[in-house]
């Protein structure tokens, strides 16, 4: 048995939430090792759909130890508000089936005030931020001033470390002409709500390895996609915390040696939210048509979403970074009844053809598709659980998509119902 880790190997929003539901039911545990509450899972389970942001997706099923591990930076207040609107809808949310790291670093009001600062300043990248203090928060933790989950337990120690922090804070914020946050605001901003989360603190490195030797299952929850690695993505159009496979190590405190079955999840398409480069990008009907069929607008923020054609090659370049071993490949149905179907297999940078997406934030603007035009099938593929329900012309372009990247499809999901799914390889059996 292997345990599994699951990442976008796009710009997020590939479905994750689905497959992860589905590979749920197998795992005892299932831990979030990167990230904050800016990105988010829709899972469908018989009547109920369920809006995750920071809970692991086994936290809406009995029976499952859901973490959180210590590369996650958790914003209490959000985990108090997602725990209560999921008690709402009947979730059973105890110590028994949450556990939070005691090293993870918290996201404060000082943080978010600042993110939505810079990102709605007239002047400057914007990077297409949720606004939720997630890049702020990294800073802090980088920086050696953050606040830590562990830090509510003993309270009378909070005084030194908010003037640390704040040290920092207030500075800019004097260089920005505006209000100085006070030392007992954000006091009191923790002291309100460390009653409520401190129950689920635990030392979770010692946890997850108590589970590994007793020969647990254990699956590894990524936020985001590959393309949005702090290190890896299209900097500086990233997130602020690495999202691919590796870090569901550091992430979870687990050596790498944990991981068994690395499972990359991508679009039968592209799309991508925020700025930032996007070579396949679509601005005509095609890609309205994609966006219309596919209900491509964020579970957090219901932002419109970029479409536009498959990109082998930055799929290929995700299959390699982070080493992963089968793709589940998402929403084949939204294809039906195209004439054709195109498929991006290298790129053309100032006249000379390349086979990878460069580093450089010029270089990745001037990226030019080359296309190789597949044909497209009549019939549908939705809601098919077999290859058999699948017509001809389907299979073939999921088989090029193996070529192209070169890793193979190990499932395939046809509608966001988690039946409709074709098992190729079980990724806790491989």
């Amino acid at each position: 048995m292997a345990n599994v880790v699951v990442v976008g190997a796009q710009w997020g929003d590939e479905g994750k939430g689905k497959i992860v539901d589905w590979l749920s039911e197998q795992a005892d545990t299932v831990v979030r090792f990167q990230g904050g509450h800016n990105a988010g899972h829709t899972l469908v389970i018989g009547d109920n759909v369920y809006k995750l942001s920071l809970l692991p997706s086994g936290v809406v099923r009995g029976g499952k130890m859901a973490v959180i591990g210590n590369g996650v930076v958790l914003d209490p207040r959000a985990l108090v508000s997602e725990v209560e609107r999921l008690r709402g809808q009947g979730v059973t949310i105890t110590r028994d089936n949450l556990r939070i790291a005691d090293n993870v670093s918290l996201i404060l009001s000082v943080h978010q005030e600042l993110d939505a600062l810079r990102e709605s300043a007239t002047t400057g990248t914007k990077i297409g931020t949720t606004k939720r203090g997630i890049g702020p928060a990294y800073e802090d933790k980088v920086g050696r001033r953050a606040i830590r989950l562990m830090d509510l337990a003993d309270l009378d120690t909070l005084e030194d470390k908010i003037e640390r922090l704040l040290a920092h804070h207030n500075a800019l914020r004097r260089g920005l002409g505006l209000e100085e946050f006070k030392a007992s605001d954000i006091y009191e901003e923790l002291a309100s709500v460390a009653d409520k989360v401190l129950p689920y603190m635990d030392t979770v490195w010692q946890l997850l390895d108590e589970e590994r030797r007793a020969g647990k299952r254990i699956l590894f929850e990524g936020a985001q996609g590959a393309l949005l690695d702090i290190d890896h993505g299209t900097y500086p159009y990233v997130t602020s915390s690495n999202t691919v496979a590796g870090q569901a190590a550091t992430g979870s405190g687990m050596g790498p040696g944990a991981i068994g079955y690395v499972l990359g999840i991508a679009k039968a398409y592209t799309t991508r939210v925020g700025g930032g480069p996007f070579p396949t990008e679509l601005d005509d009907a095609v890609g309205e048509r994609i966006g219309e069929r596919g209900r491509e607008f964020g579970t957090v923020t219901g932002r419109k979403r970029r479409c536009g054609w498959f990109d082998a090659v930055l799929v290929r370049q995700t299959v390699r970074t982070s080493g992963i071993n089968g793709i589940a490949l998402t929403k084949l149905d939204i294809l039906d009844g195209f004439d054709e179907i195109k498929v991006c297999v290298r790129y053309k940078l100032d006249g000379k053809e390349v086979d990878h997406l460069p580093a450089s934030q010029h270089a990745q603007a001037r990226v030019e598709p080359i296309y190789e035009t597949i044909q497209g099938w009549e019939g549908t593929t939705a809601g098919a659980r077999s290859w058999a329900d699948l017509p001809a012309q389907a299979i073939k372009y999921v088989r090029r998509i193996e070529e192209l990247i070169g890793a193979p499809v190990a499932l395939v999901s046809t509608s966001p119902e988690r039946e409709d799914t074709i098992l190729v390889q079980n990724p806790f059996e491989a």
